[in-house]
């Protein structure tokens, strides 16, 4: 039982609680996660990185109206991005992740746009792009295949043998199927989708025609029949959003086209194992890039169990490979939203990477490492490993953008002096390249750790030059934001 339960208030302080939610969270404890949380909430009602945290948990809930309102709240006056960038981006990917389990794709692809369009350079976003493009060109088809002709009854839009509305009929308000009649397509539908969870649903139909039982009323004072007929309803809403994620048909040919493929490489091994690798791993790349997230996933999981049945005579750079494999499926599941699988998949490669004193796969492995404990908000651990990578980083592109990363770790960490630091050495490095958009992102992060260090001049210095690259980006919203901030620091100024 909470404190608050106990009816004597919170025993602790705010930041001991969301320190103890954020582990709760880790360990997947999440409604003990969302109990520490909103106990700091009661401290702190505003805080809007908590309510960020929460909505994370209601989301692994299943409870996505929850994780939406907490996401929403999260947004509200917080329309300045350079005051609080990252809540802001995290409760906008809240909010568009919320609504695309809700099943609002479209509604979902506006979110994820619109924080791609504050941070472009940022995957998260642009993957949610395009998983919502695919499940709303998978739920409505894409517009290339669409053909109307105009023959006066338009009643074919009304059928529900295409996409299913995600507000379906109760099933209790459902005629009754004589015994003995076949499924129809939809109930086929919701059998596949469902798995195991179909049975519970026949179950919870069945207790709905108890009629004493439906009366009752649970401790809490809810109905019985409510509570079945939510349960139910869930249920529907997730066969629906199943549905219009990845049709039936999709998926049963997905099956078909890869076990074909699996079959031809059981009994026909490739004549030259190197070059079937290198094309499985070039499809791999494509899928994953294209954002066929979960098709690449698929192939590289086959292209995996395929390599660890060869010999090393047989593919003499097998470790390689398998390091090779392991970052593409962490990556995928990371884009998936699974992060734990993913830090599992990118430390096999970190550990084969160190066996085969593979130094550019190393470099990978803990570049892939830090980002994941950079998306689930371990920050100082993002940082020590991202400063491991630091004696393997070669290229001026790739210094400026993981000393603007770590610096951005450090901004989080309210560690401002080290955040200027880093921001400094990423600017440099922008420079030496003369890359306008790290300029930019340098620039900006100087100055976010100049204003909260109160050196209103330098933070004002920094502002101006980030708005100069900003203009020759031609990045409006960016210059918008920035020319906002940029009044309130010369404001600090002058005062």
């Amino acid at each position: 039982m909470s404190d608050n339960e106990e009816g004597q208030g919170p025993k602790s302080t705010f930041s001991t609680y969301v320190a103890e939610g954020d582990q709760l969270f880790q360990k997947r404890e999440y409604v003990k996660a969302i109990e520490s949380f909103s106990t700091a909430l009661s401290l702190q009602p505003d805080d809007k990185n908590c309510l960020v945290a929460r909505s994370r948990c209601y989301l692994k809930l299943g409870d996505a109206e929850s994780a939406l309102k907490d996401a929403e709240t999260s947004l509200k006056d917080n329309k300045d991005f350079f005051k609080s960038p990252s809540c802001l981006l995290q409760g906008l990917y809240q909010k568009a992740e919320a609504l695309y389990t809700m099943g609002d794709f479209e509604f979902a692809l506006v979110y994820y746009h619109r924080g791609n369009k504050l941070r472009p350079e940022l995957q998260e976003f642009r993957l949610g792009i395009q998983k919502a493009q695919e499940a709303i060109d998978n739920s409505v088809g894409s517009p290339s295949s669409v053909k109307l002709e105009n023959k006066g009854d338009l009643s074919f839009f009304h059928k529900s043998n295409g996409v299913r509305s995600k507000h379906l009929n109760h099933p209790h308000k459902r005629e009754s199927k004589k015994h003995g009649q076949k499924m129809d397509k939809n109930e086929k539908s919701a059998k596949e989708l469902l798995g195991e969870l179909y049975s519970d649903r026949e179950y919870l139909e069945k207790l709905l025609q108890d009629e004493d039982l439906i009366k009752g009323k649970i401790r809490t004072g809810e109905r019985v029949q409510d509570l079945i007929v939510g349960c139910i309803s869930y249920l529907d809403t997730r066969t629906a959003f199943w549905q219009q994620q990845k049709p039936i048909y999709a998926r049963q040919r997905d099956r078909k086209i890869m076990q074909q493929q699996w079959n031809r490489v059981l009994h026909k091994p490739p004549t030259d194992p190197t070059r079937y690798v290198l094309d499985s791993l070039e499809e791999i790349d494509t899928a994953l890039s294209s954002g066929n997230t979960e098709s690449g996933l698929k192939k590289a999981r086959e292209l995996m169990k395929v390599v660890k049945e060869w010999s090393g005579e047989v593919l003499p750079n097998k470790r390689e490979v398998l390091g090779n494999l392991h970052s593409c499926i962490g990556n995928a599941l990371m884009d998936l939203g699974n992060m734990d699988k993913a830090l599992h998949h990118h430390e096999k490669d970190l550990e084969l990477a160190k066996k085969g004193d593979l130094m550019d796969s190393k470099s990978r492995a803990l570049d892939n490492i830090g980002r994941v404990y950079a998306r689930i908000g371990r920050f100082q651990q993002a940082i020590e490993v991202w400063e491991e990578k630091l004696p393997l980083v070669c290229g001026g592109l790739e210094k400026a953008w993981l000393f603007h990363e770590i610096g951005r770790c450090y901004l989080e960490l309210k560690r401002y002096g080290e955040a200027r630091d880093y921001g400094s050495r990423s600017l440099m490095a922008a420079d030496d390249i003369s890359d306008e958009k790290w300029q930019l992102n340098a620039s900006v992060l100087m100055a976010q750790a100049e204003l909260k260090l109160g050196n209103y001049k330098a933070c004002v210095l920094h502002f101006e030059r980030a708005l100069d690259r900003a203009k020759l980006l031609q990045d409006d919203s960016a210059s918008e934001a920035i020319q906002k901030a940029l009044r309130e620091a010369r404001h600090r100024v002058t005062q």
